[in-house]
């Protein structure tokens, strides 16, 4: 079925039916749009984090550090198991962090040889704001489906996306 305004996808998609018409092309018409949304979304998303002077992995690991709620504070290893990321790569991550100001290690007070990771007031401060601006520009990409499309839409997804994260 030919739809009124044909996008890059509905191209590709006829142009592989016309030189592979043994195929079946169908999961190109979801994965292709998928691929392409996440390209404009990692864009979009750079983009508000930007003006907040934050990289997409520092959102990541303030972010998880916020949602952890007052003292805004984890272990490294529950911020791994969150970004997950290798343990080399969150203390890295946490170095770097900490250099900016936007998260001091603490000792663990249950366990003398553990660090918690704790956010900063300037790091509480540029997460919310770069939360805030997500979710501005995530609401205009999302503008166009109507409220109850946007919930069918999410269930779609959790039902594909489940199976990978079983």
């Amino acid at each position: 079925m030919q739809h009124p305004h044909p996008d890059e996808v509905d191209r590709i998609v006829d142009a592989w039916q016309r030189e592979r018409p043994d195929l079946d092309v169908e999961p190109l018409t979801v994965f292709s749009r998928v691929s392409r949304l996440a390209r404009h979304l990692d864009l979009a998303r750079r983009s508000a984090f930007a003006r907040g002077h934050l990289e997409t992995w520092e959102f990541d690991v303030l972010s998880a550090l916020r949602r952890a709620g007052e003292p805004y504070r984890l272990s490294p290893g529950a911020l791994i198991t969150q970004t997950l990321v290798t343990s080399g790569t969150m203390t890295n991550r946490i170095d770097r962090l900490e250099a900016r100001g936007l998260v001091q290690r603490h000792r663990s007070p249950d366990d003398r040889r553990g660090v918690l990771v704790e956010l900063t007031p300037e790091g509480l401060e540029r997460v919310d704001a770069a939360m805030s601006d997500l979710l501005a520009v995530e609401r205009e990409v999302l503008a166009a489906l109507e409220p109850a499309d946007r919930l069918g839409l999410a269930n779609l997804l959790r039902t594909v996306v489940g199976q990978f994260e079983a």
